[in-house]
């Protein structure tokens, strides 16, 4: 049994939850989520909880069981609380700024790199080199953010880029380094 899948998902107070067959609508003081489960899976609302079971004991059904229960987990937390990531761009010279909804990279290219985000998406900047990216489906949260580090990913040498906060970056010797 999924040690995951078999963890009951509490609601908060504010959010409502509606469950037609493999269909999930979440809603709460942030935004509405919905979602189609797959198959293999049963969705049930009892009291202020969710449970998520298997239909059966096949390998399709066990693969998807604690996949279900997380992604029903983060549609409860994502209209309840939100998501965000948070980005650090280090390099002399290199920063980040929002225009409208935009955000401009500027990161040692000829040109600066502009990123639009998708509706339900905030981008926020500190101090030129912190970006913040907030919403509610953390699906789409963590894809953006990626997006952004895949603009300048941190280079070995002086750990000049674009890395997650707290994110450790392998430091390699340069040449003087070898002897």
């Amino acid at each position: 049994m999924s040690r995951i899948g078999k963890r009951p998902i509490n609601i908060p107070a504010k959010v409502q939850v509606a469950i037609d067959g493999q269909h999930v609508a979440v809603k709460g003081p942030k935004g509405e989520l919905s979602r189609v489960l797959p198959e293999q899976v049963i969705i049930e609302q009892e009291g202020e909880t969710i449970v998520v079971k298997r239909r059966d004991e096949s390998r399709a059904a066990r693969q998807r069981h604690g996949l279900s229960r997380t992604l029903v987990a983060n549609m409860v937390d994502g209209v309840s609380q939100g998501f965000q990531r948070r980005l650090e761009i280090q390099g002399v010279g290199y920063r980040a700024s929002v225009q409208g909804r935009n955000l401009i990279l500027n990161v040692g290219y000829s040109h600066p790199v502009q990123i639009d985000p998708p509706e339900g998406v905030q981008m926020a900047v500190e101090n030129n080199t912190n970006v913040i990216v907030s919403g509610i489906d953390k699906e789409i949260v963590g894809n953006i953010a990626a997006k952004i580090r895949a603009v300048r990913p941190p280079e070995v040498y002086k750990g000049k880029g674009i890395r997650y906060a707290g994110e450790v970056v392998r430091r390699k010797a340069g040449k003087a380094g070898k002897k």
